[in-house]
């Protein structure tokens, strides 16, 4: 079992604090055909397989998917480091690696030799960092392998993320979705229409141009976009306090928030200006995101920002079918 050391421990730690408990010793056994049965028949709670469970008329969860028009500009790193923050703030997050061809979530939450377990046919998301994670990239057998998917496969490979894993009761799930405008965006558009959009650019204006198009995809399928985010907005200069280094230009995000402003008829604005750190990129690679060791850092407090603004949004059913008929209708 993939989770034996975090079972034991938990297990452990729970019953050693229970008074005149001197020694704990925990043993481990394998379930019968009947018992996996009961527990997945539990795990569903009744609901059909194959059903995306955040789709239903009682869910609560925010769906954020995080998109961007081309790939490089940090949406990747943004989306781990929001789930960590919503996480840290006491909500129940869970985090979609939809970039199924340049998935990166495993490693960036430092979790990128680990497997889920699985029973019969659900899959339990990865508990790290007090969120739960699931990404192409633990499915594979070898972590070197190459996906080399067309539409219909990458269109399962969303689903069963969205339907097969336990997710159990989430305030929020967020979708690190892949760059453009391509078969998991429209995939995404058609099996999570509740989903709202965060675009992710940089300064530059081909930067932005493009993240005009993953805005303008987003409201086609029907789904809100919430904000933009700026990443690598600019350089603290080392030896002059309060001097930016515009090293892509500048004005990207204001662009893409104009425009889709004016584009989609809604407000559509920038929610943050986050710099280009070292210790961002350094605590991606190391599996250690920026608001967990430098929560101070400047980039650290402008994502603060964007997840305190996406937490505080409303969570509840306005806009959604209940399932209700007028008095006297069957």
């Amino acid at each position: 079992c993939p989770m034996r050391d975090t079972l034991t421990r938990d297990i452990t730690a729970a019953v050693q604090a229970l008074p005149d408990v001197s020694a704990v010793h925990v043993e481990m056994g394998v379930m019968t055909d009947e018992q996996r049965k009961g527990l997945r028949e539990m795990l569903r709670g009744g609901q059909a397989e194959r059903e995306i469970p955040f789709n239903r008329p009682d869910s609560l969860t925010k769906i954020y998917a995080v998109a961007s028009g081309k790939g490089g500009v940090g949406k990747s790193s943004v989306t781990v480091n929001l789930a960590v923050l919503m996480a840290a703030s006491g909500l129940k997050v869970g985090i979609i690696d939809a970039d199924v061809y340049g998935h990166s979530i495993p490693a960036m939450l430092g979790v990128g030799d680990e497997r889920p377990t699985q029973v019969e046919d659900m899959i339990m998301p990865v508990p790290v960092m007090d969120l739960k994670a699931i990404s192409i990239g633990m499915l594979k057998p070898r972590r070197d392998q190459v996906v080399a998917w067309r539409g219909p496969m990458l269109d399962r490979a969303l689903v069963q993320m969205l339907s097969d894993v336990y997710w159990g009761d989430l305030d929020v799930l967020l979708l690190d979705l892949p760059p453009g405008t391509g078969d998991i965006a429209i995939s995404l558009g058609q099996h999570l229409p509740n989903a709202e959009v965060l675009v992710v650019t940089t300064p530059q204006q081909a930067a932005a141009e493009v993240a005009e198009r993953a805005g303008t995809m987003a409201s086609m399928m029907h789904q809100r976009v919430v904000g933009i985010v700026e990443n690598m907005s600019y350089l603290q200069h080392p030896d002059r306090p309060g001097e930016r280094i515009t090293l892509f230009g500048s004005g990207g995000a204001d662009r893409v928030a104009a425009t889709l402003t004016e584009r989609l008829g809604y407000d559509v604005p920038v929610l943050a200006h986050v710099p280009l750190d070292e210790r961002l990129r350094i605590g991606s690679d190391v599996g250690r995101p920026i608001v967990l060791s430098d929560p101070e850092s400047v980039a650290s407090r402008e994502l603060a920002r964007v997840a305190q603004t996406l937490s505080g949004r409303s969570r509840g059913l306005a806009g959604m079918q209940l399932g209700l008929s007028p008095a006297g209708r069957t």
